[in-house]
């Protein structure tokens, strides 16, 4: 039995929320809570909404109703100034890593150092330097994005997303067009910032693979009700849920029409 000292602390809660665009529903009833240092997994089929709630999550997107509490404090209820203070707790790797194309690795991720604090120069430099060299990227710093592979754009775009120290990270596909081996050296570098960092991770992702070996908790959209029908780990949801939507995208089934349906 967990000691209630020791028990995970919500840092995240979020609350009857609705996202829609006009009339169009995305996803409705969503409640989940997410605790601190879990890596917590958004799931569903394409169109469910899940980059949507990412987007609502981290201030892209205001939610039609509901609620998105950072410790206890109603993010969407704040004034533009306290929003941006909270968004400094966040380290977002969007799916295409969205590196500057004209700036150097180490420029991309001094950018938040220089927008976000007062700190000299050569102090942002040695602390790229430290955020590169976490990432493995340190050989790196000078290059252009151009100059670097897919899988390392990924790991410069993380090298940005920790450089003011967040305790919570959302990535979108973060394994999104790399090779199996790169990808699964994403997951292991993942569970580094975890476990090293003590960093809480919000991962919308497809790659079943990777979802079954870092996360721990997670939600289920699902595209045609519009709801949430599942939580849980993605491998208790692989080995225990009996719903058929949840069955076939953790099994992979049911996306092949078969020979008679095809003739039809």
């Amino acid at each position: 039995m967990t000691h209630p000292d020791t028990a995970p602390q919500t840092l995240i809660e979020v609350r009857d929320l609705s996202l829609a665009f006009g009339r169009k529903v995305i996803q409705q009833n969503v409640s989940f809570d997410l605790k601190r240092g879990s890596i917590f997994a958004v799931m569903g089929g394409s169109g469910c909404g899940k980059s949507t709630l990412l987007k609502s999550m981290i201030g892209l997107l205001r939610p039609s109703s509901g609620q998105i509490l950072v410790e206890q404090e109603d993010y969407w209820a704040q004034n533009n100034r306290r929003r941006t203070e909270l968004n400094h707790r966040f380290g977002v790797l969007f799916q295409s890593a969205a590196l500057w194309s004209s700036m150097t690795v180490g420029e991309n991720v001094a950018l938040p150092m220089e927008m976000f604090t007062k700190l000299q120069p050569e102090v942002i430099r040695r602390l790229v330097e430290l955020k590169l060299g976490f990432v493995g990227m340190e050989q790196a710093i000078d290059l252009m994005p151009s100059e670097i592979s897919g899988g390392m754009r990924k790991r410069a775009g993380l090298a940005r997303a920790i450089a003011l120290d967040p305790d919570i990270l959302f990535f979108d596909e973060p394994s999104a067009g790399l090779d199996p081996i790169t990808s699964a050296r994403l997951d292991d570098l993942i569970l580094s910032l975890r476990d090293g960092l003590g960093a809480t991770i919000v991962i919308v992702s497809h790659e079943l693979p990777s979802l079954f070996k870092i996360a721990d908790d997670g939600i289920f959209l699902d595209a045609k009700t519009h709801t949430p029908i599942a939580r849980g780990a993605p491998r208790d949801l692989r080995d225990h849920c009996t719903i058929p939507e949840v069955m076939a995208f953790m099994n992979r089934e049911a996306t092949i029409p078969s020979a008679s349906e095809a003739k039809g």
